[in-house]
């Protein structure tokens, strides 16, 4: 299940993860958020928390989180990833040579540092 987290700046889509990630949450929540974001603002900030109860992802999440990384490389001017779980942080940190913008990754401890940085 994905949330995405109200009173921030107009710039920044920030989600909440939990429990398992599937693809309609990605196609009916993530998407649509960051998708009307960039419409809006042109470049955004992306603050993405899986929080301590997510569980996982589907296969069909891990594709639209890929597709919807790909279709707008571009428009994101930060990403921050919060998160406990290993594999998420090393593969965060494999891939962020390929982002053309900062990416930081925090643990769920650190989420007052994470969004004060994807704000700064």
């Amino acid at each position: 299940m994905i949330e995405i987290m109200p009173d921030l700046p107009e710039n920044v889509v920030a989600a909440i993860a939990n429990g398992q990630v599937t693809g309609d949450d990605y196609e009916k929540v993530l998407i649509p958020a960051i998708e009307d974001k960039i419409r809006k603002q042109g470049k955004i900030r992306m603050l993405y928390q899986l929080g301590p109860n997510f569980t996982g992802f589907t296969y069909d999440a891990m594709w639209d989180d890929a597709k919807v990384g790909i279709w707008h490389l571009t428009a994101f001017e930060k990403i921050a990833v919060v998160s406990d779980v290993d594999w998420i942080i090393d593969a965060v940190k494999v891939f962020k040579f390929a982002i053309p913008c900062p990416v930081k990754t925090f643990r769920n401890k650190e989420f007052a540092e994470a969004k004060a940085w994807i704000i700064e």
